[in-house]
């Protein structure tokens, strides 16, 4: 059995991305943005994925830059289309015109790892079969709510009630969700109040991303750090960067420390499209001129 530090676990998809600066068609999927990232900072990570045999390209990626990928092959990838009609990255609507399946228990069988993060895009993705499966191996686990709350109906993806959210949540280590999402599950609009809401369900540590930046709720303190892109090019895998190098960092730093980070990657990444790819010392001065910090 392997060991990493993280496994990113979810279905790569092939997106259509339409935004005010025209249409362009990239390779998607929170795994895909997240691994990449942390393996920028020297994390050893793995990847458990789903995608055709056509986009065999995107496994080589991974392996070219030291990630491990587990992948199944399906008739398939998920072709997923987001459109944003303005430049607020919260606000988009998402269809899907196929998807490469669901993820099962079997595909993390033979994986170990310090902490895993589900990245999945719809609900069924990822199943309760594989948060008791990472639990069991006593990981810190961590999922992103956009694969919960998503439910796809017909080729549309819409946000529906979840009926196992505070069973999952109870088993969640680290909760990740954007603004619109926290609003649709807790209710809230006020976010400290939303990161208290999923964190009466169990959950030790919150990280919730919104237009500006991330607000982080952990041991009963609250943290929170501003985006500073120069431009807003690659907006799509904001919050799949963001979760991926906070829990890579999160295994050596303290809950602000990670947040840090995290915001420093997310920003530069939005700086352009496609998965983070600049080096660790330009992400350290980044933080000491942005954040005053290291």
């Amino acid at each position: 059995m392997k060991s990493y530090d993280v496994l990113y676990i979810g279905n790569y998809t092939k997106d259509t991305i339409i935004s005010p600066a025209g249409t362009k068609v990239v390779d998607g999927g929170a795994v895909n943005y997240a691994a990449h990232a942390a393996a920028r900072l020297g994390t050893k990570a793995a990847v458990v994925t789903r995608l055709a045999k056509e986009d065999e390209h995107v496994v080589e990626k991974f392996t070219q830059s030291g990630i491990d990928c587990y992948v199944t092959y399906t008739p398939t990838s998920t072709l997923l289309k987001l459109e944003y009609p303005t430049a607020d990255p919260d606000i988009r609507t998402l269809s899907v015109t196929s998807t490469a399946g669901s993820i099962t228990a079997k595909e993390v069988e033979n994986i170990d790892a310090r902490a895993a993060v589900i990245g999945s895009s719809l609900r069924g993705e990822v199943g309760m079969d594989v948060i008791h499966a990472l639990k069991d191996k006593n990981m810190l686990v961590a999922a992103d709510m956009q694969g919960f709350v998503r439910v796809l109906r017909g080729m549309e993806l819409k946000y529906e009630p979840w009926d196992e959210m505070a069973s999952t949540l109870s088993l969640i280590d680290v909760v990740k969700s954007d603004a619109v999402e926290a609003e649709f599950l807790t209710g809230e609009t006020n976010l400290h109040k939303a990161a208290e809401f999923y964190a009466r369900l169990g959950s030790r540590e919150i990280v919730l991303t919104h237009k500006d930046g991330l607000l982080i709720y952990a041991d009963g303190n609250f943290y929170e750090m501003n985006f500073y892109p120069a431009r807003l090019d690659g907006r799509s895998g904001r919050g799949d960067t963001c979760v991926g190098v906070y829990v890579a960092r999160r295994l050596s730093m303290a809950p602000r420390e990670a947040g840090i980070w995290a915001a420093a990657v997310t920003s530069l990444k939005m700086e352009n499209s496609g998965p983070f790819n600049r080096s660790l010392s330009e992400v350290e001065a980044f933080i000491h001129d942005k954040y005053h910090y290291g």
